[in-house]
């Protein structure tokens, strides 16, 4: 017999957590894993298009952390009794170290930018603010129900590092970095 795609287990608006609980669709939870699994999505647009080489390899290590965080997020902490893969504070780190070798060859930014220049970087762009909204929704959801702050950190880190990568983007594409220069 095949795997079927739908259950109709959730077609009264509840849908089942890591561990059997119960709960709304709209609960904070499913926000905030919902909001990672769009990230990803994101997050292989960017990897689709023609990158070099060394972001791809990121890029694909990113989704993986990343469904690990929705792993995480799905799971009912008082109720699940399946192993899970964790977050560490070295997938930070790897975001850390790729920041800072990105950092070393782009000029140094004197403005805020205004995102786009190119297709690519608008999909860094676009993946940088659902990953700030990803954060956001974790962290709405550790204000109710503790989450590992490694997740949130991780999050931080993320977008922070498809911030430099829209830069080295624009660098590799010799596109046009268009400074935001505000109005007074």
């Amino acid at each position: 017999m095949a795997f079927k795609i739908y259950t109709k287990t959730g077609d009264k608006g509840q849908t089942s957590l890591i561990g059997g609980t119960r709960i709304p669709k709209f609960d904070d939870r499913i926000e905030a894993y919902g909001t990672v699994d769009e990230l990803n999505s994101h997050i292989g647009l960017i990897r689709d298009q023609q990158i070099e080489d060394n972001s791809r390899a990121i890029l694909i290590e990113v989704q993986d952390r990343l469904f690990t965080i929705g792993s995480l997020l799905a799971a009912d902490p008082e109720k699940n009794k399946m192993a899970l893969p964790q977050i560490s504070e070295s997938d930070i780190e790897l975001l850390e170290k790729e920041i800072d070798k990105m950092n070393e060859v782009l000029p140094e930014m004197k403005h805020f930018v205004l995102p786009g220049g190119h297709t690519t970087i608008s999909y860094c762009h676009i993946a940088r603010c659902v990953c700030r909204r990803a954060e956001r929704c974790v962290l709405r959801l550790n204000e109710q129900h503790p989450v590992d702050e490694l997740i949130y950190k991780y999050l931080n880190r993320l977008s922070d590092y498809l911030f430099v990568l829209s830069r080295k983007i624009t660098f590799d594409l010799q596109a046009d970095e268009t400074p935001w220069k505000p109005r007074m």
